[in-house]
């Protein structure tokens, strides 16, 4: 098992060699999360309840699937992912003018999946972490249980996907946990890795 964890450590190590390296703030290039006052941004695996008034026939509970559209009656498929919860709402309920007159249409998420980030390497609970609200990086690691005696603090990166392209975002944790850089306590984004070498 300790040889496992050492070759998964050792490859990603590797595998962040060929990444950029990005200098960023906290706020930079960041895709609001649920709970950070900005409207989320609907992804895989949510759940939506979407009602209509005075219809319970088209009253129902969807997953938004992988390819980021959900099946709504009457008016087909209506893509979620990547959008607000308003902005579905909206979509539905224009479609759905055509068949019902001035259609009074409701959207909530109800469960959050798709905010998923990941903690790996040298601390005490290592993997993928499903949050239903914004996290920073010392969140993140306090979620992983702290670093571990032989962490080396001052290397810790966020490996982040945007636009296709892999960035790196170094971490200052040693300033973090003396409470200076707080701006560098960088918002992590959905699918972030935090590698703690």
């Amino acid at each position: 098992m300790r040889m496992l964890s050492r070759a998964i450590l050792g490859g990603l190590l590797l595998w962040l060699g060929g990444c950029s390296v990005l200098e960023s703030s906290s706020k930079s290039g960041a895709t609001p999360g649920p709970g950070s006052g900005v409207e989320y941004l609907l992804g895989a695996e949510d759940v939506l309840a979407i009602a209509v008034w005075k219809d319970e026939h088209l009253t129902k509970e969807v997953v938004v699937r992988p390819d980021g559209f959900i099946s709504f009656p009457l008016v087909g498929e209506v893509q979620a992912a990547g959008r607000t919860v308003e902005e579905v709402r909206a979509d539905i309920a224009k479609r759905l003018a055509k068949y019902i007159p001035n259609p009074n249409v409701s959207v909530a998420a109800t469960k959050v999946l798709s905010y998923r980030i990941y903690v790996l390497g040298r601390v005490n609970k290592p993997g993928e972490f499903m949050i239903g609200h914004t996290t920073d990086v010392l969140q993140a690691l306090s979620l992983a249980g702290g670093l571990t005696p032989f962490a080396s603090e001052n290397d810790i990166r966020i490996i982040r996907r945007i636009h296709g392209e892999q960035q790196v975002i170094p971490v200052p944790y040693g300033d973090l946990k003396r409470g200076k850089s707080l701006e560098r306590n960088a918002l992590l984004q959905r699918g972030d890795v935090v590698m703690v070498p």
